[in-house]
């Protein structure tokens, strides 16, 4: 039962002059007294509720008679949600940091834990200081529309060009900057984290919104996960294998998605699990993972027998 319902219940027996308390709700649904408690005070610090408690009758009022809830509500993963965001913003320690620690703290009141769940997992995001540079950079020039020269390295090998940045935006959890050399048509995404040299230029470029939007109609691109199927020795019981996303499950088999080959071996080493049935190319590199180790830790006992 959600937050929400129980505070709609509290509501109720005010309004039909029952005076209830943390005990009467905790024991209504189930919930720890302390969980009640924090209702109780989402209601007055957050909602703005005027309960007053009424000693003879051990329980609460509305002060005001003519006070109503509020209609817009939260569910309890948009709660999460904020509650992350808030956990996020509370540990900024650079520019500005004590503003975006106010804004965590109001993040905050709309939230009713003061804890996340423990067993709630929640996408970690990592920023290199390079890419935060660059996407500072990036910004001021898109704001003053101001070419850059940007040299990069892909897949096709490493790019030097003076370049028009119109807009920033993410997908999979990675950063681009989207802009053009000559032909505003002709957008292109550059990710961030391939950029190994970036400078402002005083040539500035012609601002027109309008050619921003048409001209960027393709999708980004997006990188299709890698499978690896996987025996263990019983049957999962939930749709994530420790983070990872399973995509189907046939006994104890099981075909589970990955982006990150290094991450995900270095997962396996960890993990328990039978038997790593394919592809064949994460085969090989565990096996030769594993060989490095072997011989590493051979040549350790060696030495230490030889100096013994």
């Amino acid at each position: 039962m959600s937050s929400m319902h129980r505070i709609h219940w509290f509501d109720e027996q005010i309004r039909s002059g029952r005076f209830p308390n943390s005990g009467g709700l905790a024991r209504q649904f189930e919930i720890s007294r302390r969980q009640a408690q924090r209702d109780i005070e989402y209601m007055l610090n957050t909602l703005r509720a005027p309960l007053m408690y009424v000693a003879k009758y051990r329980g609460y009022c509305y002060e005001d008679q003519t006070f109503r809830l509020p209609h817009l509500y939260m569910t309890d993963e948009e709660q999460r949600v904020l509650k992350y965001l808030a956990h996020r913003y509370q540990h900024y320690e650079y520019d500005q940091s004590d503003a975006v620690k106010r804004v965590a703290h109001l993040l905050e009141r709309f939230t009713m834990e003061e804890h996340l769940p423990e067993k709630q997992q929640f996408p970690v995001f990592t920023a290199q200081p390079r890419q935060l540079q660059w996407f500072e950079l990036l910004t001021h020039a898109i704001a003053d529309a101001r070419k850059v020269h940007i040299y990069y390295k892909d897949h096709d090998g490493e790019h030097r060009m003076t370049f028009c940045p119109v807009k920033l935006t993410a997908q999979f959890n990675a950063d681009y900057v989207v802009g053009y050399e000559k032909d505003p048509l002709q957008q292109t995404p550059i990710r961030l984290e391939s950029i190994v040299q970036l400078t402002l230029l005083d040539e500035h470029f012609e601002c027109n919104q309008d050619t921003w939007i048409s001209g960027w109609e393709d999708p980004m691109p997006v990188r299709k996960p890698f499978v690896a199927e996987i025996r263990f020795h019983e049957m999962q019981q939930s749709e994530l294998w420790q983070g990872y996303r399973i995509r189907e499950q046939k006994g104890q088999v099981c075909l589970i998605e990955f982006y990150d080959a290094d991450v995900f071996l270095q997962h396996l080493y960890a993990a328990e699990w039978e038997e790593l049935l394919s592809p064949g190319w994460l085969r090989r590199k565990l096996l030769k993972r594993a060989e490095e180790i072997t011989e590493r830790l051979s040549r350790g006992q060696n030495g230490g027998e030889q100096d013994g």
